[in-house]
């Protein structure tokens, strides 16, 4: 119980992780880079408003999630709300997410829209995923919906999130989001999603104060320029151009980041972790003075708009002014990730307003941006052979982040949830 334990980043899964080893007796010290806890849950000041940097929902199927908030009793913050789907297609919004929306949906035939809607139903009902790991997503989802409902409901999806990875991508992975959003309905015609109140900010003060309370620390801006092994074992923590010795280290930054920092793993292991593939984010959030829509979700398929989708958050959330979180995923080296925040601040107005066109400049109240490098791991056919183990050949080592969710996507709650085996198997040693 006195050994000492260093966990590197303080997003959801490493707090997570910290929190566990607390409540089983350790004094964890977190690591991290950012000025503030939270990773991609972070919040920021939007003028005036706490927002979150990048929009976050919850599904009822989010077990892991719901449980820590009844653990640290604050589950009476979480709410849940009637959402609506649309798609932008053919220059207009058009409902989506129901079998009526499918059967009015005007871009499609009528075979087209009972393949697409069977397709959908038997993503929900099933439950095992690895007859799909070594499936391609594109193959297998044009093989269900037809060449026609694929090109007008999932080609700009995909080319949008994914650009060059679209044509290796895993159906397992896929499968996971149709899922969980398909499962978190109050039947077939409502969609039922959830929030904390004050978003995820209320939940990592939470893990906070309950770490700091159980004797952990939190070092922020404090990087990690090395994890020191020494005989096959862990040695120690070097940061800030300190060295700290450490019997136990637990890693949740982004796998890119790894061979840098743990140069001394073996190559095999440290090709591995290069291997995997990202995509980036910029988000842009607009302020507006009107709503946009009545959507919280809205697909787009527009060969004028180059962005897969928006969320209008305040569809889901009331927040007084009215929040749109627009993403566009790119890989880090595509020419437009280099690209000023304004450029894709300018270029998203403009889109809203092609969107709404009662949208004014007097309406659009601020617009931020915020970028990330490692947003997205890419999952190929047969990803679940391609990590290699969360235990490493190096006593006292662990290392995992948002690629070993796979096959289902990134997430708070599954955060939540491999931060704490991450726990359990520091303690089991």
């Amino acid at each position: 119980m006195n050994k000492r334990v260093a966990v590197l980043g303080a997003g959801p899964m490493g707090l997570a992780a910290a929190y566990e080893l607390v409540n089983q007796g350790y004094k964890p010290v977190i690591f991290e880079a950012d000025d503030r806890v939270g990773g991609m849950t972070a919040a920021f000041d939007f003028s005036g408003m706490k927002i979150e940097r990048y929009y976050h929902f919850h599904c009822t199927s989010d077990s892991g999630f719901l449980q820590i908030l009844e653990e640290l009793g604050i589950a009476e913050k979480m709410h849940w709300t009637e959402t609506k789907m649309a798609y932008w297609y053919r220059g207009k919004l058009q409902p989506w997410g129901n079998p009526i929306a499918l059967l009015k949906f005007d871009g499609l035939s009528l075979i087209s829209k009972i393949r697409y809607g069977l397709f959908a139903f038997l993503c929900t009902k099933r439950n095992d995923w690895r007859p799909l790991d070594k499936v391609n997503a594109k193959e297998w989802v044009m093989r269900w919906v037809g060449p026609q409902a694929y090109e007008v409901m999932w080609q700009r999806l995909f080319e949008y999130k994914f650009h060059d990875f679209t044509d290796n991508l895993s159906a397992a992975w896929i499968w996971s989001r149709i899922r969980r959003l398909g499962r978190s309905r109050y039947n077939l015609f409502k969609e039922k999603l959830g929030y904390l109140e004050n978003g995820s900010q209320t939940l990592l003060d939470a893990m906070v104060c309950h770490i700091e309370a159980g004797g952990g620390q939190i070092r922020l801006e404090s990087p990690v320029t090395e994890v020191h092994i020494r005989d096959g074992s862990v040695h120690a923590v070097e940061s800030d151009g300190l060295l700290e010795t450490f019997d136990r280290v637990v890693s949740t930054i982004p796998l890119p980041f790894v061979p840098r920092l743990i140069p001394d793993l073996p190559a095999s292991v440290l090709d591995a972790y290069r291997s995997v593939n990202n995509i980036a984010v910029v988000c842009v959030i607009v302020k507006l003075a009107r709503p946009l829509s009545g959507n919280f979700w809205v697909n787009i398929n527009d060969p004028d708009m180059d962005i897969p989708g928006l969320v209008e958050y305040t569809n889901l959330q009331s927040l007084g002014e009215h929040v749109v979180y627009v993403p566009y995923y790119l890989p880090g080296d595509h020419p437009s990730f280099a690209q000023p925040d304004e450029w894709f601040k300018e270029r998203v107005c403009g889109y809203l307003k092609v969107i709404n066109p009662e949208l004014t400049e007097q309406d659009i109240i601020d617009v931020r941006s915020s970028r990330y490098r490692f947003a997205q791991p890419i999952c190929e056919p047969g990803f679940s052979e391609k990590l290699p183990p969360v235990e490493l050949p190096v006593k006292g080592l662990w290392v995992a982040d948002t690629s070993y969710y796979y096959p289902e996507d990134r997430g708070i709650s599954e955060s939540i949830d491999l931060g704490r085996k991450l726990a359990s198997m520091v303690t089991a040693c």
